[in-house]
């Protein structure tokens, strides 16, 4: 055997351990995400009432009275649960741009507010990092694990963890209105013309963001004084911003398809996240 036969027999086995690997990483990670499922599912509760009736919005501050006739259409079933599917890119590099492409499924439940992103991104060709991001019960949880076996993130539990979790599951309500309408349990106090706080409790967890709003209504931005962020193996406190675009009418709602998640860092904006939803369905009240 020369040398160029045994580096040929070499890298055809590597390939078959990593694609071996795989296929053991995908099963548990399919089990992991059922049981996190579950758990949303054994939550979920009907929504009161159930559809929207524009007097509900009387009294509001201006720009969210306007985002609701925007956005909603009066009778319009208050949405309980829903599916999305996204693609775009994640920066992988905590101080530099190391943007790499994902794919994910996000299931979400409005009552008790709960969801799970399961990502799958792409660091290498066939060495992909998945990721779960969830909030369920109160609790969050971040884990990631290379091929879905070697984790590089583990954290799961209550505290800033939690709650950074359930602002992200606030921030993302503009694909899901009606769980931002007074009736659902959120107050809305005037900030100006074009944005107002809006503040969300959950249990033992009550927190508050700045929504803006443009000229039409929509939803432009969604802003967190103070969020966790993961700065090697200790979680800091920094302003997070969520922006949204290309609103389009669904099922009688409009919903942003793209967005772009930020920290705002003291040398500036730090971007991590962009993406499109390519699949979106909706579960009603009735």
């Amino acid at each position: 055997m020369n040398w160029f036969t045994g580096i040929l027999l070499f890298g055809v086995v590597v390939v078959l351990v990593v694609a071996g690997l795989g296929l053991l990483g995908a099963r548990r990670w399919a089990k992991a995400t059922q049981v996190i499922h579950a758990r949303l599912e054994a939550l979920r509760r009907p929504a009161r009432p159930g559809v929207y009736d524009p007097r509900d919005i009387e009294g509001l501050p201006a720009p969210v009275q306007r985002h609701f006739r925007a956005v909603l259409t009066p009778g319009q079933p208050m949405v309980t649960a829903l599916t999305l599917e996204h693609t775009g890119q994640f920066n992988m590099s905590p101080g530099g741009e190391q943007w790499k492409p994902f794919t994910s499924h996000q299931r979400v439940v409005v009552q008790r507010p709960g969801f799970l992103w399961d990502a799958r991104i792409a660091m290498l060709p066939g060495l992909p990092v998945r990721v779960h991001d969830s909030y369920a019960d109160g609790r969050g949880l971040l884990h990631a694990a290379v091929l879905g076996l070697f984790p590089v993130a583990d954290l799961e539990g209550g505290g800033e963890l939690a709650r950074g979790e359930l602002m992200r599951f606030f921030a993302e309500a503009a694909w899901y209105p009606t769980a931002l309408l007074p009736s659902q349990g959120v107050q809305w106090t005037a900030v100006d013309e074009h944005s107002a706080n809006a503040t969300l409790t959950d249990g033992a967890l009550a927190l508050t963001l700045l929504f803006r709003f443009d000229d039409a209504g929509m939803v432009r931005s969604v802003l967190a004084q103070a969020r966790g962020r993961m700065v090697g193996q200790e979680i800091k406190m920094a302003p997070w911003e969520g922006t949204w675009s290309n609103h389009q009418r669904i099922d009688g709602m409009t919903v942003p398809l793209t967005g772009e998640v930020a920290w705002l860092l003291p040398e500036g904006r730090k971007t991590y996240w962009r993406g499109t939803v390519t699949s979106l369905a909706y579960e009603w009240s009735t």
